[in-house]
């Protein structure tokens, strides 16, 4: 029998790491400098990995991917596709129209027209109004007209009963075959407005993410790779090429995601605190029983309100290439750190590696606590700055660390990234662990990643048993997690909730169910 080699990388904001991994062993490890198009510096990193293991590129099975490409779109206004909205809503939700909260600059890029049409459902799939069929048929002929490429389609509880997005979208294939549609259902939970911008962001991303994923094919090729690739999500699992160009929304804050599984797995460790401190920024999450603890509430993605299944995490502008700035004089000396960071750049800017910057690394190497670089570049620093400067780097870190704490219990803190070198050994009254590989954990993350399914959605127990509701739940995850990739025998049930909501007739009851299983290969 073959070994199972694979790869797993990640790409930050400063470096994109790669491991390779057989079974529960790290085999190599790289750190290489993020290229401005991304793919160049995936490349140098499955070069270099592959290069220091010696393994044939032939018995690599498969390579998983954590990317930013697309978060970095939506916060840097880049690379997105005018989007329709079609709300089948009426008579209900005329008070909050479609991009009733985005912010204006992304709305120019992304408003394609806003359509408002008879239908929808009750919170038990009980139908409104009939849809309006004639006037989708209107619709779809003028999106056509007006050149829209991509259209968002959002129904009233449709995560209830999809049974109007699904004939939406039928009518508009009739009349506009090209267009990109998108529905609500797939991609965001309860919540209308939410699960409306959820989706919006995924139809206007998905010329983008066609690109990318051959972008990623093309960089695999070009090292002599013709394994299949996945790409990492934000709740820690994976996804296929095509879904990945189905759903890229998906993979907002995956980052972040595969330093905390990455974290657990190297430490053993099933509940915890992870600190990912990077070259820009430090993220600090909750681990429970393993995977990180999901954010109850919507979400900011780029300044727009969205319900995506996203880890419940606190950032603060500390990294390795966190700028330092002292001020002031005498009693009213101080020092300010980042959120400027020289990034990718750090080792032509600070002063360890010859630059002329101050940064957050100068400071741990000055002090003691990192071996980076020419100490001696930084032996004759001001001791008054150096001291401050510490201070303000452990009380951000503690600061977001108790952010993250839900009891006084005193759980470890896993600290990893390539930053990681900033951290203390003792934050407040929790001890820091840094495992075997801590600076790479966000590629270990991906690389053992997983393969989810889950499922929200509100169900009437008046019509069915609590029990019923639940196994419906649970299967639905599962055929999610089957099409995904997942192997139907390694499935088991990692997060199960169930809420009475007292508002609502009927003894309506909201059930959430996440599933996981391995990867099929």
């Amino acid at each position: 029998m073959k070994a199972n080699y694979r790869i797993g990388i990640d790409v930050g904001g400063t470096n994109t790491d790669a491991v390779i991994m057989l079974d529960d062993a790290v085999l190599a490890a790289t750190k290489q400098p993020t290229s401005e198009d991304v793919t160049t510096g995936v490349q140098q990193a499955l070069k270099a990995v592959l290069a220091e293991s010696g393994i044939a590129d032939h018995d690599i099975k498969a390579v998983m991917i954590g990317t930013t490409h697309f978060t970095n779109a939506v916060v840097e206004r880049k690379h997105l596709t005018r989007t329709g909205v079609i709300r089948v809503c009426l008579p209900a939700t005329l008070s909050v129209p479609p991009f009733i909260d985005w912010p204006g600059d992304i709305l120019k890029l992304v408003d394609g027209g806003r359509y408002l049409v008879k239908g929808g459902f009750e919170f038990d799939g009980r139908m409104i109004n009939p849809l309006d069929e004639a006037e989708i048929v209107r619709i779809a002929g003028e999106l056509k007209e007006k050149g829209i490429q991509a259209v968002a389609v959002n129904c009233v509880f449709s995560p209830v009963n999809d049974s109007s997005e699904q004939r939406v979208k039928q009518l508009i294939h009739e009349i506009h075959p090209e267009c990109d549609v998108v529905l609500s259902n797939e991609v965001g939970r309860i919540g209308l407005l939410e699960r409306e911008s959820a989706a919006v962001l995924n139809a206007s991303l998905r010329k983008l993410s066609r690109k990318t994923v051959q972008a990623f094919g093309n960089a695999l090729e070009s090292c002599g790779l013709n394994c299949p690739f996945f790409i990492t999500q934000n709740d820690g699992t994976l996804m296929s090429a095509e879904f990945v160009e189905r759903f890229p929304v998906l993979t907002f804050a995956s980052g972040p995601t595969n330093s905390m599984r990455g974290a657990v797995f190297l430490s053993g460790e099933q509940d915890a605190i992870v600190v990912d401190i990077g070259g820009t920024t430090t993220d600090v999450g909750l681990v429970q029983q393993g995977f990180p603890r999901q954010a109850a509430m919507s979400v900011d993605v780029g300044g727009i309100r969205t319900n995506f299944r996203m880890p419940d995490m606190v950032s603060v502008g500390l990294g390795g290439g966190s700028m330092v700035f002292p001020h002031g004089e005498g009693a009213e000396r101080a020092v300010a750190i980042g959120p400027e960071s020289v990034g990718y750049r750090i080792t032509e800017k600070a002063r360890v590696f010859g630059g002329d910057t101050l940064t957050a690394t100068d400071i741990a190497v000055a002090s003691g606590r990192a071996e980076v670089g020419d100490a001696s570049k930084v032996a004759n620093l001001d001791k008054e700055t150096l001291s401050l400067a510490l201070a303000e780097i452990d009380r951000m870190i503690q600061d977001t660390v108790e952010k993250n704490r839900l009891s006084a219990a005193k759980i470890p803190v896993i600290v990893v990234g390539g930053g990681s070198i900033l951290a203390p050994d003792q934050i407040g009254d929790l001890t820091t662990l840094r495992p075997n590989h801590f600076s790479v954990a966000n590629a270990v993350g991906a690389a053992i990643a997983q393969v989810s399914g889950e499922v929200d959605r509100i169900f009437s127990l008046a019509e069915m048993s609590r029990d019923d509701a639940l196994n419906q739940a649970r299967a639905a995850a599962t055929e999610k997690a089957i099409e995904a990739g997942a192997k139907a025998d390694t499935i088991s049930l990692v997060d199960q909730e169930d809420i009475p909501l007292a508002y609502l007739p009927g003894n309506a009851t909201r059930i959430r169910v996440k599933v996981v299983g391995d990867l099929e290969f």
